[in-house]
């Protein structure tokens, strides 16, 4: 569908005759999440970038539209999406990207994705075309339902225009290495975020602890000089096999599950750890334990988990919503989709 009113007018039709909508991108993430459902719309058609103003550090885009396409752009202009959205297979639109609400290395010290949505144009499950939020940077007063849209893995509305901050290059970036134990690495990744480091990424894989600098050269070098370890030459590519989840690590026939948990949470005790990201604060496992085990494990690390590969994407696995949050997201279920036909299965629908 190639237009507001074509899209607008599908989930009319579909919201009087009770059939559900599968909302379609490129199927990148589809691994994870692809809902069953009566009817399937496809916004891979209604994609282009709307309005870019690089002095303005602000895009506006069109749902459909590549997220590669917008990374090569900004690229153009030496900017990036600072939260480092993954980009599966090569694939992924900027639509399923706010959906899915995933931020790679950087998250942990530039901010996440919802952080830097702007704005968002959405079609609610009425049929109603809705605007929220703006294209320019500025403080907020109230609930800001545009970023509300990030995660909720389109069970709220389909979004069809989203506009996003975007930042400069890094001036200069390093990684270097440290050889230490899992506990010596939750440590340390936790001291150097309470010091005034360029940290842009941290990883701790195989008694490897990566750490990424980015900023001004003078302060990376002095921050190496005081952190110490070995200087990696090459590491762009361990990074972006982290984000896009090509590294060996993500590679396995047990299920993955994805722990978001306080960073300074000592080692899970869980079989089959693959990799710990964002200082501490993201824990990757493979692992065979029972969904309740992954469950208790999180909520004692006060966090949360969800399994993330070899699951079932029709109905996405993640650790129950607790009493006090089910209502809040029950009511905005029912103003956004009162008829419930956006993406059957999927975490926020009840």
């Amino acid at each position: 569908m190639n237009s507001i009113e074509e899209i607008s007018g599908f989930i009319k039709d579909c919201a009087e005759r009770q059939r559900t909508i599968g909302i379609k991108g490129s199927s990148s993430k589809a691994f994870w999440v692809s809902p069953v459902a009566d009817e399937a719309l496809d916004m891979t058609h209604y994609q282009g970038i709307i309005d870019y103003e690089p002095s303005e550090l602000v895009m506006t885009v069109k749902a459909g539209t590549s997220l590669l396409e917008v990374m090569n752009t900004l690229d153009k202009e030496g900017q990036v999406l600072p939260f480092e959205p993954p980009v599966f297979n090569h694939a992924g639109t900027i639509g399923g990207m706010v959906a899915s609400g995933l931020s790679g290395p950087r998250r942990a010290y530039a901010g996440s994705l919802r952080d830097y949505v702007l704005g968002v144009r959405l079609i609610d499950g009425l049929g109603q075309d809705l605007h929220f939020g703006g294209r320019v940077i500025k403080n907020v007063a109230g609930f800001d339902v545009s970023r509300l849209m990030a995660g909720a893995l389109g069970s709220l509305g389909v979004i069809s225009e989203v506009s996003l901050k975007v930042m400069p290059k890094p001036q200069y970036e390093k990684t270097i290495s440290l050889t230490m134990s899992e506990s010596q690495a939750i440590h340390t990744m936790n001291e150097l975020a309470s010091k005034p480091y360029p940290l842009s990424a941290t990883s701790y894989a195989q008694g490897e602890l990566r750490i990424r600098l980015s900023g001004a050269e003078v302060a990376v070098k002095s921050a190496h000089a005081e952190i110490g370890g070995e200087l990696l030459e090459d590491a762009e590519p361990w990074w972006q096999s982290i984000r896009n989840q090509s590294a060996s690590c993500f590679d396995s026939q047990k299920p993955l599950w994805r722990l978001s948990v306080k960073s300074t949470a000592k080692p899970l005790g869980l079989s089959g750890q693959c990799l710990i990201e964002w200082g501490g604060a993201l824990r990757w496992i493979n692992s065979e334990h029972t969904p309740s085990q992954i469950f208790k494990v999180a909520e004692e690390a006060r966090g949360h988990a969800q399994l993330f590969r070899k699951g079932n994407p029709n109905k996405p696995l993640s650790s129950p919503l607790s009493a006090a949050l089910i209502p809040i997201h029950q009511r905005l279920k029912n103003n956004f989709d009162p008829k419930g036909i956006f993406n059957p299965g999927l975490p926020g629908n009840f």
